[in-house]
């Protein structure tokens, strides 16, 4: 990689002023995420992050190429990790930094003006390359970690929203109720599946009202899971009652030939828990 230590002292003195030019640049109607922020504090972090990037990018010109990118990647995780980039668009953080690439190529044409006839025109376009060949390679980065730490928060979410939509309440001694509210599908009832058996078994629960009032619609595929579950509470030893079945769901379940005749089923939970 090519190495001038006197065009890294230039951009080092310009990097304060390509910070505020680049925020300055920002259109602030339109923007969004963390460039949308009036938080002075907020503000001030971006700016921060902003000059790091300039301190860290210009080393380029007197590193070797791998000892630049593996110290690079310590910048890269940091601001991809960060809440504020977490909440903004991927696609409105690369024109950012197409926007401040834009600055490096305009940069190095002024340090080339100011230094007329000292550099070759093969030397210049070399500088150009390596800004060229460093964002992309950073860019490329960025969204590789951004991407998979917005997918790991996903998987989170999705997990807590699962636990908070399949909860077994134990109502007294060995009796639980599992209320399933809105639409299920094939991933939900695989989870509701798991997280009953365990949980049952957790709360030593000898009798779970299964609760599907809250249920409108269910494919045959989650049918036969939820029959499943039924099956499998009862290997374990765990009776259970259903509630709640709309005549839809009931119609899906005879379709496919599912068999109610063991099942203890009462027309609400109301029923269910007068009958015990």
């Amino acid at each position: 990689m090519h190495k001038n230590i006197e065009l890294h002292k230039y951009l080092l003195k310009q990097a304060k002023k390509l910070t505020e030019d680049w925020y300055s640049a920002i259109d602030k109607s339109t923007a969004v995420g963390v460039y949308a922020s009036t938080n002075e504090e907020e503000i001030k972090r971006l700016k921060a992050q902003n000059y790091s990037f300039h301190e860290n990018l210009i080393q380029v010109f007197i590193e070797d190429e791998d000892e630049f990118f593996k110290t690079f990647e310590k910048w890269v995780n940091e601001i991809a990790s960060d809440s504020g980039h977490q909440s903004t668009p991927t696609h409105i953080i690369l024109q950012e930094f197409l926007n401040v690439q834009n600055q490096y190529l305009s940069i190095i044409e002024s340090f080339e003006r100011e230094n007329e006839g000292i550099y070759e025109k093969d030397e210049i376009y070399s500088w150009n390359h390596i800004i060229l060949k460093a964002f992309s390679k950073i860019m490329t980065r960025f969204v590789e970690v951004h991407d998979q730490l917005s997918l790991r928060r996903l998987r989170s979410q999705q997990e807590l929203i699962n636990e908070l939509s399949a909860p077994v309440i134990k109502l007294h001694q060995d009796i639980g109720l599992l209320p399933i509210v809105g639409e299920i599908d094939t991933q939900r009832a695989k989870y509701l599946l798991e997280n009953t058996l365990m949980e049952c078994t957790k709360k030593a629960i000898n009798h779970l009202y299964v609760d599907l009032s809250g249920v409108n619609v269910i494919d045959t595929m989650v049918a036969m899971q939820i029959f499943q579950l039924i099956d499998a509470l009862k290997i374990v030893g765990v009776k259970t009652t259903l509630s709640g079945v709309r005549p839809e769901i009931a119609m899906t379940a005879i379709s496919l030939g599912l068999n109610f005749k063991d099942i203890h089923i009462t027309g609400n939970l109301a029923q269910a828990l007068q009958m015990k």
